[in-house]
């Protein structure tokens, strides 16, 4: 599963795709739009649902809700038990074994709010605004979303608007368009919704290897992520994982008076940035030895990043950047290797509470982002070396009088997984074949869709994978710029109605 191969040729691609579109209905715009309509007072009063993953009674009301939406269009559903935090499975009911079955995975929880953050009154009350002359947001009036025309640019702003409630409205939609024209399925459908993505999925793999034979399938489709910035229908083949790295710096025994001590007892924190500049260059690319070397990219691969349509002058002026870290010859080439971000750093304090005093210890948390031949055990090992090259002696916990002693520099260091493990599947195969199928008879190839060798973000595919061993596409469905993890959130209207014709196109497409 952790190999990814070139892409087909073009005229290959073209041409399964006119063999296998002849005949098939895709719904129109219009259509799609009726049904997105239909389906957004559903969709505010799911956003009205808090989700934090670590509020179980909250967990549970969304798996309620959800549990009743799936029903009202015929699914079967079973919560799958998860120490007071279900996961909820749905099934359409009238398998035909003579059709493939494709399950669906999205996730229902949501990241942490600080509601102060938000331009609005509450990231639990959901708001439609429209970008102002100034390129600013401004709110207006929901009830056109409800009942008038809408504009594909207009977005909805709340916690979970775009990552993740916005697919699992965009595919119920889907259905009640799918059960409206009578239309035939193309596979037998399944749903998993996870209710712990946001805190890395720790039990995603333990619930659904509980439950292979309900989940059994032959590809799974995983609708989370965001598009290409153009918009344009996007498939991904892989993802990077994540890790966890945090490392202290140890000074003094306690807090020094830095009038009577400084100068004198050497100073974490600055020992801490030293170290941690230590390990990239002035490019933006890690320094530890060995930290890239397990990635290799030939022609054929970077044939396939090239083709992907960024505008990298646009995306630095969206990021406020003047220049790019140099570790990729683009930014899809840059998500291809493994990441060294140092998350946040702590020591004494700032502002209003500060002292003068030299610190005790500093600390700096790191989150390391993965790749299918560069996992957590590689990159820590090679960063532990790097650590110890420095001339750091490294210790389980804080320093005992011995070690203070014997030691000049002493460090703590540890890592671990946190929110999956990266994954990668063919871009040749037949799952990958299948839904560029789909996308192309529903938008057609002026413009061609977006086609991702390995994204950058992390969701729990090589979890899912390993549990069910069978192969998965990624089909991102929201904006790019959707502000998932942060405040102001926010769903663009057109990414919605376009959502909705590709889940049809995918469920009425056999593979």
């Amino acid at each position: 599963m952790n190999t990814l191969r070139p892409l087909l040729s073009l005229a290959a691609g073209v041409a399964l795709v006119a063999a296998f579109t002849a005949n098939a209905a895709e719904l129109s715009p219009a259509a799609a739009a009726q049904h997105a309509q239909a389906s957004y007072r559903e969709y505010f009063d799911l956003l009205a649902l808090p989700n934090d993953a670590i509020v179980p009674a909250d967990v549970r009301k969304n798996v309620e809700f959800l549990e009743a939406s799936f029903k009202k269009r015929g699914f079967t559903t079973q919560q799958l038990p998860n120490d007071g935090k279900p996961m909820l499975f749905a099934e359409l009911p009238g398998a035909d074994p003579q059709r493939k079955t494709i399950l669906f995975y999205m996730h229902l929880d949501g990241q942490p709010v600080i509601p102060a953050q938000w331009a609005q009154k509450s990231p639990w009350v959901p708001v439609l605004k429209r970008r102002t002359a100034q390129g600013g947001w401004e709110e207006i009036d929901a009830a056109p979303l409800f009942s008038g025309p809408v504009d594909p640019e207009w977005r909805v702003f709340g916690r979970s608007s775009a990552d993740d409630k916005a697919p699992i409205m965009m595919f119920l939609a889907a259905i009640d368009a799918l059960k409206a024209n009578g239309a035939a399925l193309g596979v037998n459908v399944k749903v998993v919704l996870d209710s712990e993505e946001e805190k890395g999925s720790p039990s995603i793999g333990k619930v659904m290897a509980a439950h292979r034979d309900l989940l059994r399938a032959d590809a799974i489709v995983i609708h989370d992520g965001p598009m290409h910035a153009t918009n344009r229908p996007t498939l991904v083949f892989g993802n990077r994982g994540a890790a966890k790295a945090m490392l202290t710096v140890y000074g003094a025994k306690v807090p020094l008076h830095s009038g009577h001590y400084g100068n004198y007892s050497p100073n974490p924190a600055q020992r801490l940035a030293t170290l941690l500049a230590s390990m990239k260059d002035e490019q933006g690319r890690v320094t530890v030895r060995g930290y890239y070397d397990q990635v290799k990219l030939g022609d054929a691969e970077r044939k396939i990043m090239a083709a992907v349509p960024d505008d990298e002058a646009a995306l630095q002026r969206r990021l406020g950047i003047a220049k790019p870290d140099r570790v990729g010859a683009n930014y899809q080439e840059a998500m291809q290797y493994p990441s060294l971000n140092v998350r946040g750093m702590a020591s004494a304090a700032v502002g209003d509470k500060v002292a003068n005093i030299v610190p005790d210890t500093a600390v700096a948390e790191l989150d390391l982002r993965t790749t299918p031949d560069s996992d957590a055990k590689y990159l820590g090992k090679l960063i532990e070396a790097h650590i110890q090259a420095q001339g750091y002696h490294l210790v389980p916990g804080a320093p005992t009088d011995e070690d203070r002693s014997r030691y000049e520099k002493l460090a703590t260091f540890s890592y671990q997984s946190e929110g999956g493990n990266a994954a990668g599947t063919p871009i040749d195969s037949a799952v990958g074949q299948w839904a560029y199928q789909a996308m192309v008879a529903a938008f057609g190839t002026q413009p061609e869709p977006v086609r991702i060798r390995m994204m950058g973000g992390t969701v729990p595919t090589a979890q899912i994978v390993e549990a069910l061993r069978v192969p998965f596409a990624i089909v991102p469905l929201v904006n790019a710029d959707n502000n998932q993890h942060a405040s102001n959130e926010n769903m663009r209207m057109g990414n919605y109605v376009d959502g909705i014709r590709t889940i049809y196109s995918l469920i009425t497409r056999p593979f």
